[in-house]
């Protein structure tokens, strides 16, 4: 896989985020295909099921747990890659995404930042595929 890894150029490209790896990179490319199938990168947070579930009835309305719709093996390697960008990552690899991400998890718990820096990850590696600029660490988004 790793060396697959490395000959793929869009796996290369997105391997530049710290975090991800080789097999996170190609399930991505792979689930992913053709990055003009979405118009607009942040359409591709919702793709593998990690944006909220909205619940109305009458009176009632609130965001829920995420959706869970979508590709799940893909969805919990995003989750997996920014649980390791939140806590395994080393200093010199920091990026305003990491910073980002470690202030939601002081607001609002573990689980609920990985799952929103998920979200983050895969809009920005969409982004990426699609413009074909490496990561850029200070400002969290393709260079």
């Amino acid at each position: 896989m790793l060396a697959t890894g490395r000959q793929s150029k869009a796996a290369q490209l997105l391997m530049t985020i710290p975090g991800i790896g080789a097999v996170t990179a190609l399930s991505f490319s792979a689930a992913i295909e053709d990055p003009g199938n979405f118009h607009r990168s942040r359409l591709v947070g919702a793709w593998p099921g990690l944006t909220t579930r909205r619940y109305q009835s009458g009176e009632l309305d609130y965001d829920g747990h995420i959706s869970r719709r979508g590709d799940k093996h893909l969805r919990s390697l995003l989750y997996e890659a920014a649980m390791v960008m939140l806590t395994r990552t080393s200093s010199r690899n920091d990026s305003s995404l990491k910073d980002w991400g470690l202030k939601l998890w002081e607001r609002l718990g573990t689980k609920r930042a990985a799952v929103a820096v998920a979200r983050k990850l895969a809009v920005i590696m969409h982004s990426m595929l699609k413009t074909g600029e490496a990561f850029n660490k200070s400002t969290g988004v393709p260079a």
